[in-house]
């Protein structure tokens, strides 16, 4: 009984987030992504330009995810139901730019996560790969293939209907439910986006602590036998905060990705293809799709509160935003014959 009561709550909690009263939420995910672009292009943050370009790849990808489906895809269906956006090819495309951008999204995560890994690891190899140029090619190269595999996504759904020989809305074709070519692509896109990118960070974390907790040792030794147990060791705190933003991005993924990957782990196994708004089924995937959006934003959230420098300039942003209103207002107040004069003497 209390199970079953709880699982009822939570119901009810992911029709509120799926309601319209809740597409606000969407918007702060848009403008936290939107900050952290505008804040990580700047570069002040005390980043390598390395980092920097992968971090503003992720903000890029997530924002376009979140105004794609969430927003996009809400707002054609439930405000404009009449608009171009219902239109089989643009309501196509929309799948299209969905797919692409969660597939980016994903693999510049692993992208960031290898790059650390060969900063942290690979000594050798860490000065001719950690660089902003090769941080530029391997962005774009994941941009590119990212959305040729989602091409093919453009070509599942039919129109429901005509008006005026347009074809509107857009249903799965029979063809993709019983062809075992589409079955066949499906299982592989599930597997490029999530399984094997979770598999890689996963792994590539484990082996990134193992080879910290190594070299810790070591220099910790190292300097106490010749500086003294209580000396502090800039080499170390520098590594400790690259360290702290590596695995509050790649922690936060993988937890906010593992409903996503369970739930697709099991569909598979069970062969569950339908079921009711009330079945726990569909609560497990609304779940784990409310997470991967929420996984959209959660990146800016950890540079305020993993990055000083990060802080001071959202807070000289903030600063910008809150002084030019009050300037305008100011010099609107003033008397003109008193700005004519200001302006001449000036």
């Amino acid at each position: 009984m209390g199970f079953t009561s709880s699982l009822y709550q939570f119901y009810n909690i992911l029709v509120f987030v799926q309601s319209d009263e809740a597409d606000s939420i969407n918007y702060v995910y848009l403008t936290f992504n939107l900050i952290a672009i505008v804040i990580l292009s700047r570069g002040n943050c005390g980043l390598s330009k390395c980092v920097t370009r992968y971090l503003i790849a992720m903000a890029v990808s997530d924002f376009l995810f979140v105004l794609t489906d969430p927003l996009l895809r809400r707002t054609g269906r439930y405000y404009f139901p009449n608009s171009f956006l219902h239109i089989t090819p643009v309501c196509s495309l929309n799948v299209v730019l969905l797919a692409a951008a969660t597939t980016i999204s994903v693999w510049i995560t692993v992208a960031f996560t290898f790059d650390r890994f060969v900063a942290i690891c690979c000594e050798k190899l860490k000065t001719r790969y950690c660089t902003e140029r090769t941080a530029a090619v391997v962005v774009g190269t994941v941009c590119v293939l990212g959305c040729l595999v989602s091409v093919p996504w453009y070509f599942i759904y039919e129109p429901n209907r005509y008006i005026n020989g347009v074809p509107l809305g857009c249903v799965v074709t029979m063809h993709f439910l019983t062809s075992e070519s589409w079955a066949a692509f499906d299982l592989i896109d599930r597997m490029i986006t999530p399984f094997v990118p979770f598999l890689l960070i996963l792994s590539l974390n484990i082996l990134t602590v193992r080879r910290i907790l190594a070299a810790s040792r070591v220099r910790r030794g190292f300097r106490s036998r010749n500086n003294g147990e209580n000396d502090k060791d800039p080499e170390m705190e520098n590594r400790k905060k690259s360290i702290v933003l590596l695995f509050s991005i790649t922690g936060t993924f993988i937890l906010l990705w593992l409903t996503n990957v369970l739930f697709n782990i099991y569909r598979r196994v069970t062969d569950v293809r339908s079921y009711s708004y009330s079945d726990p089924n569909y609560i497990a995937q609304a779940a784990a799709f409310m997470l991967q959006v929420l996984n959209s934003c959660t990146n800016t959230c950890i540079y305020i509160l993993t990055q000083r420098r990060f802080r001071q300039e959202l807070w000289n942003l903030a600063r910008i935003f809150i002084h030019f209103p009050l300037q305008n207002s100011a010099l609107k107040r003033l008397d003109p014959y008193q700005n004519a004069t200001y302006s001449l003497y000036v």
